[in-house]
């Protein structure tokens, strides 16, 4: 089980923050591939619609169990916290009669695994001081070192503390917890109705989405850093996260508050594409 370190800096940040192909050219520049994108053909290649009751699909889903990451105050369950009903997939942090904080992170690690690809996530992010919902990729294999080295990709996180302020972050061995690779938006209404969280990630550059709308972009030759493994460890397999923590060094920077529970995350779809030219690099 891939465990992720203390992430230090993002709350700092986000407070500052706040005060694809019929045809794909090839250029050499600088010894670097640059690409030019045109009428990407993507494809539905994983999905799913929720459209089932009861455990979330085992054929697409996986959980992540125990306390396992930035001094986070929840117990992730073998999907005891996460159900399947009226079409939606929900994730509750709760208290259990033993005093035990309870709730889950589904993951689809060896189920659901891309290389290049369009993910969009249709969700409502759950209300109170001290939850940390979030939406997320990691390497299925960590071929370039252990966090941050081999990357991590933050579609969508959002903190209790500051409702209505959703997150988008790139993470990398050079790159983490810097300015440049996170933006911050405000969208008030986050806990009250459902809205659609994206990434197109293209082989040297991610755009961020809420909406549709463009909200981050990491380009690295934009900055003229090149696609070193230290910058752009996303020529890799990646797998999607969706978890509701509890407390930790940002969802708990400035308290919890347990009277908001059960707190719930509610997922309408998953949906995963790919551009089969793309897979060609």
């Amino acid at each position: 089980m891939k465990k992720r370190v203390t992430i230090v800096g993002t709350a700092m940040l986000c407070t500052l923050f706040l005060g694809a192909c019929a045809g794909i050219k090839e250029n050499e520049v600088e010894n670097e591939i640059k690409y030019d994108y045109e009428n990407l053909n993507y494809e539905l290649v994983w999905s799913d619609e929720f459209d089932y009751e009861g455990r979330p699909d085992p054929e697409k889903w996986g959980y992540e169990t125990g306390y396992v990451r930035n001094d986070e105050l929840q117990y992730y369950t073998e999907g005891d916290n996460v159900k399947v009903e009226d079409g939606v997939m929900k994730i509750e942090l709760r208290k259990e009669e033993d005093g035990k904080i309870t709730s889950a992170s589904v993951m689809s690690q060896y189920k659901g695994d891309w290389k290049y690809c369009k993910v969009e996530v249709s969700a409502k992010l759950p209300l109170g001081l001290g939850t940390w919902p979030a939406i997320w990729m990691m390497p299925t294999d960590s071929v370039y070192g252990e966090w941050p080295k081999s990357g991590e990709i933050d579609i969508c996180e959002h903190v209790g503390c500051d409702p209505g302020v959703v997150v988008s972050t790139v993470h990398t061995g050079k790159y983490c917890g810097d300015s440049k690779k996170s933006n911050c938006i405000r969208k008030k209404d986050v806990s009250e109705e459902f809205h659609l969280y994206g990434l197109e990630w293209l082989p040297d550059k991610m755009i961020f989405t809420v909406d549709g709308k463009e909200v981050l972009t990491f380009d690295p030759l934009k900055y003229n850093d090149g696609l070193t493994s230290d910058i752009w460890p996303f020529d890799q397999r990646f797998y999607l996260i969706l978890n509701l923590a509890y407390g930790g060094s940002w969802g708990g920077m400035n308290g919890v508050d347990d009277s908001y529970f059960p707190a719930e995350y509610q997922i309408e779809y998953v949906r995963v594409y790919q551009s089969p030219e793309l897979q060609k690099r």
